[in-house]
């Protein structure tokens, strides 16, 4: 059964159920339409998973609470993160390009909502006061890769949805691996729409920002300042590497992360922060919460 966009929420109607379907209105972004208090009315699917999400039903339900598109425990073990992704990204870190992707790992627990549910940040890193965002495009596999090439890339594609990739810059300058700095519990909130691939053929025609307590825009760039495509990438990583349905791959940040800023602009307890990528996939709002 083919889709354009499906959200994975809690019904007002039963608290304790997970249900699947696309919002009514196809044009709204689910993410900013909730965080300002507006009802989100949703088609319900026969299926519980975006990997298998059965036929729409003649059942309509209210959100209640939205959840990220998939599940900790359908995203295959780990997430799969592109570093230096973005020409301007690499000018304002002073990195030459990269002539292949550079890989990392964030562990499925590093998985988490879209708010309402709080965004922890670590009580270990909080001392460093390095607490940072990165606004990502996720790439959701849609079925078994490996070995695949970029020809026949985007045939194990399902869809996309947008990403935070929450890093603590202290511990990331301190070492030479990144998974630690970048792996934290909940480290990795997504959504809170799945958007097929089809109702996107080019990725590089969209537009993201990152903004932070409503009206402060720190990054703003086109997606076609990516240095390796959706197609190079999904190749690359299946390279001797088995991606299961589900996998998820986080493509990079565009300029404007807190780090690379004068004076820098880390997260304080409390800041709200959202990947913002249009058209189609829309809002993914987080709101910080400092571990005591």
């Amino acid at each position: 059964m083919s889709f354009q966009r499906l959200v994975r929420f809690v019904p007002k109607s039963d608290s304790g159920a997970v249900l699947l379907g696309e919002p009514v209105d196809s044009s709204v972004d689910v993410g900013a339409a909730l965080r300002k208090g507006e009802e989100v009315k949703v088609k319900v699917y026969s299926g519980k998973s975006v990997l298998s999400p059965g036929s729409p039903t003649d059942k309509v339900q209210t959100i209640d609470r939205v959840l990220s598109p998939l599940a900790e425990e359908e995203i295959g073990g780990s997430i799969r993160c592109i570093g230096l992704n973005y020409r301007q990204h690499a000018e304002e870190m002073s990195i030459p390009l990269p002539e292949v992707p550079t890989v990392f790992l964030k562990p499925a627990a590093a998985l988490a909502d879209p708010w309402p549910a709080p965004t922890p940040i670590p009580k270990h890193t909080i001392p460093s006061n390095s607490a940072d965002y990165e606004s990502e495009l996720a790439v959701i596999i849609g079925k078994t890769a490996k070995n695949v090439s970029e020809a026949d890339a985007m045939d194990y594609v399902l869809g996309y949805t947008a990403a935070n990739d929450i890093s603590s810059r202290a511990s990331q300058f301190a070492q030479s691996q990144w998974c630690y700095s970048k792996g934290f519990d909940k480290s990795c909130p997504i959504g809170p729409v799945l958007v097929s691939k089809d109702l996107v053929p080019d990725v590089a025609q969209l537009k993201m920002r990152g903004v932070k307590n409503g009206d402060m825009v720190l990054q703003d760039c086109g997606l076609d300042d990516m240095i390796f495509s959706v197609p190079q990438l999904v190749s690359f990583v299946s390279q001797g590497t088995t991606l299961p349905a589900g996998t998820v791959i986080i493509t990079g940040t565009p300029a404007g992360i807190g780090a690379g800023r004068t004076p820098k602009e880390w997260f304080k307890d409390g800041d709200e922060f959202v990947v913002e990528i249009l058209p189609h996939i829309g809002s993914l709002y987080n709101v910080m919460k400092f571990e005591e």
